[in-house]
């Protein structure tokens, strides 16, 4: 083992791994995942996870307690969303994170709900159009990806 491989991760590259790990976990469970979702109220989800019932779970990735504390605009998801989630690494003392909100562990491999969050449903006009929203962000990424050069006409 190299010093280099001794020393401890990034926060980067802790936040990239907690939210792969928990990405596969929303996958594993059915639901269908979309990274760095904007939301009307101008937030951002680290994931939006949609099931298959159009259920709607927001998964907000923290990499250390310090993430954690900065953090006080996470109330403002419970909105947008039936299930609010915190993926955390192994390491993060679970015990910080509100009752109502789920848990979630995660490393790059794959993750696990250590406690379900309490449901709140979404009204039917707003998950219509976060449904929008997702749909139509998912496919303009994968539009750029096939073709990059393509230029919007005014």
């Amino acid at each position: 083992m190299t010093a280099t491989s001794r020393a401890p991760k990034a926060r980067p590259d802790i936040t990239i791994a907690v939210c792969r790990g928990a990405c596969r976990l929303m996958r594993q469970s059915g639901r269908s995942v979309l990274r760095e979702m904007p939301l009307p109220d101008g937030r951002r989800a680290d994931i939006f996870a949609v099931g298959a019932d159009g259920e709607l779970a927001i998964v907000e990735v923290k990499s250390s307690v310090d993430d954690w504390r900065v953090d006080t605009k996470w109330p403002d998801y419970l909105d947008w969303c039936d299930l609010l989630y915190f993926a955390v690494p192994v390491t993060f003392p679970g015990d910080l994170i509100p009752p109502q909100i789920g848990l979630i562990v995660a490393d790059a491999y794959g993750g696990e709900i250590l406690r379900a969050p309490a449901r709140r449903p979404v009204a039917a006009a707003r998950r219509k159009a976060l449904l929008i929203d997702c749909v139509r962000l998912a496919s303009e990424r994968l539009a750029r990806l096939e073709d990059p050069d393509f230029v919007a006409l005014d």
